[in-house]
């Protein structure tokens, strides 16, 4: 797990590499334990480690085999390259090191570009061939990895951070009109490649990018997710695909032991985080060290799930840590918490996974995160609304969307209008596309390939980072996906949702945790914005910076700082922190 950034020129000029020196020093807390630039000419890369693998210096990178004409970096993790080296020592390839970034220069000089589907992982990887000039740039199926990147002026700048880039210089930093119009309707997802800058773009999920050395490029998607059915698949029985999703997911979380330090798990105390620590424990790990966050209550609603992930540590005797956040210290360390994101992201529970990750990487470097159960096996209340729908973009924007594109208008100063309701557009696109018919897959094929993406796994990598952290989502792994994508709906929609997933749980965990209601990661001060932390908001809005940008009406502004608890979207977020959220960030971005 690490942080990875280059600089490739297309002209005759030679490489910026203290461009590139800026953005691997800005990438600090991604890869404390070593940083590295190099140059080719008109290529330059840097990273920066944090040693998860091969903890020798063999394991250094920019990695080059200068006998196979390749320099590498990568960030993130390959699960599976202890079996790939095995199959490549016997093709003949020597090995230097024993780390998985030397399995991916001698993979893709065996494989090519076919290399990046036989990878079990997540990754982003910059590689560079000497002899043709040309660039790959390659991201796992579902984007756990970030990477961004930058082109003008006949340079092409990228970094797995968005504030890496904007280290290195030359960013044009305006605001993207389509992309707020996403931010502001679609809970803060923009959808790749837009970022909410028109100078920075990010690259798709499952995509490998050839860029020639005149800059002309090809894009090749190695992955998609399929949710057709055979007849087999509809006629299998409930207690069937239990025993399939129980068995794949057992395989998911083996694969995500692979390190050479120990790795833990972030127990909300939900199914999913507790099925991890069931399946791990069922597996022989011992004194397996997991942790919970909590923070105030506010307005009558808990701030806290301590009871069920201490249920669990209590079941299998793990060596447990609560961490509880008072409303003072949340509201001190949100500039930072903002400041770590590569894009602004709304939801509340930013400030928990930062603060989280804060805590736990004082003790492992490698936890299993529950993320993704809910997208792949529809866990949320819109998945229901779809089943049968004669009208599924109409249905999918009423129970998922912040606004109407009325209400959009009248929030935004008309200069960051759009001509049309890009979010919805881009819906009514991804819905009309052949291979997911049944409204429920087209629901959760759009939320696996776009708003898990761009919201909770980029959550989860941009404040585990933050604090050197390598968080690791075995429901994502792409295996367990294709089959949860061949299972009809009715048993994904059953129990409430997630039902499939629950009946295997129930052969691992205790069913107090699966029987109860559906729990997120609650911060109620940000939810019901008062006292101090409606003053910061209104600061923020309303500072000389603000009033310059003049992103919003400053009549819909004064509507929600009357009352801001009144003005709650569907998905149960504050209208008035999305809009601070943004300012926030782009005020921390120094933009």
């Amino acid at each position: 797990m690490c942080g990875i950034c280059g600089e490739v020129v297309f002209n005759d000029g030679l490489a910026d590499t203290a461009r590139v020196d800026r953005m691997a020093k800005a990438m600090e807390a991604r890869g404390p334990d070593a940083m590295g630039v190099t140059m080719r000419g008109r290529v330059a890369f840097g990273h920066r480690r944090l040693k998860i693998i091969d903890l020798s210096e063999k394991g250094t990178q920019p990695m080059t085999d200068a006998g196979l004409g390749l320099t590498l970096v990568f960030n993130g993790c390959i699960y599976n390259y202890q079996e790939l080296r095995t199959e490549l020592v016997a093709k003949g390839h020597l090995f230097a090191s024993t780390s998985d970034t030397e399995v991916i220069l001698k993979a893709f000089a065996e494989w090519g570009r076919d290399c990046f589907s036989r990878f079990h992982g997540m990754f982003a990887v910059a590689l560079h061939e000497h002899d043709s000039g040309r660039i790959h740039l390659a991201r796992d199926r579902f984007g756990i990895k970030p990477l961004y990147y930058s082109e003008g002026n006949k340079r092409l700048a990228f970094a797995s951070s968005l504030p890496a880039l904007l280290a290195g210089g030359n960013i044009d930093k305006s605001i993207d009109r389509i992309a707020l119009n996403h931010y502001m309707s679609w809970h803060a997802v923009v959808p790749a490649p837009r970022t909410i800058l028109n100078g920075v773009r990010k690259l798709n999920a499952a995509t490998v990018r050839t860029i020639e050395a005149d800059g002309s490029y090809s894009d090749f998607i190695y992955w998609e997710p399929k949710f057709e059915k055979s007849s087999e698949d509809m006629n299998r029985s409930a207690e069937e695909w239990r025993d399939m999703v129980l068995e794949s997911l057992r395989t998911a979380v083996r694969r995500r032991m692979v390190a050479d330090v120990p790795v833990g798990v972030l127990l909300s105390g939900g199914v999913d985080s507790s099925l991890i620590v069931g399946l791990l424990a069922e597996q022989g790990q011992k004194d397996l060290a997991t942790f919970s966050i909590g923070f105030e209550e506010a307005n009558g609603e808990k701030g806290d799930e301590f009871q069920y992930s201490d249920l669990i540590a209590e079941h299998y005797g793990t060596d447990h840590r609560k961490i509880f956040i008072p409303s003072s210290e949340m509201q001190e360390n949100l500039p930072a918490a903002i400041k770590a994101m590569s894009e602004p992201m709304v939801s509340y529970d930013n400030i928990g996974f930062y603060l989280l990750s804060r805590e736990v990487s004082k003790h492992i470097r490698v936890v299993q995160s529950g993320q993704g159960a809910d997208e792949v096996f529809a866990g949320y209340h819109w998945y229901p609304k779809m089943q049968g729908s004669t009208d599924p973009v109409n249905d999918y924007a009423n129970a998922f969307f912040d606004r109407s594109e009325e209400a959009m208008m009248e929030a935004l100063a008309p200069a960051y209008h759009t001509e049309r309701d890009e979010s919805r557009a881009f819906v009514e696109a991804h819905f009309a596309r052949p291979g997911a018919e049944d409204p429920v897959d087209k629901a959760l094929r759009l939320d696996t390939n776009v708003m898990l993406v761009d919201d909770p796994v980029k959550r989860v990598d941009n404040h585990s980072m933050a604090w050197s952290l390598e968080a690791r989502v075995p429901f994502l792994d792409h295996e367990l996906v294709e089959l949860a994508g061949r299972i009809p709906a009715e048993h994904k929609l059953a129990q409430g949702g997630k039902g499939v997933l629950k009946e295997a749980a129930r052969l691992v965990i205790p069913s107090a945790v699966i029987d109860r209601p559906k729990g997120y990661f609650p911060v109620p001060a940000l939810k019901y914005i008062q006292g101090d932390t409606l003053n910061l908001v209104r600061d923020v809005l309303t500072n000389d910076k603000a009033r310059e940008r003049g992103l919003f009406r400053p009549e819909w502004l004064d509507k929600l700082f009357a009352d801001p608890t009144r003005y709650i979207t569907r998905l149960n977020g504050s209208e008035l922190w999305q809009a601070a959220l943004l300012e926030m960030w782009l005020q921390a971005q120094e933009i």
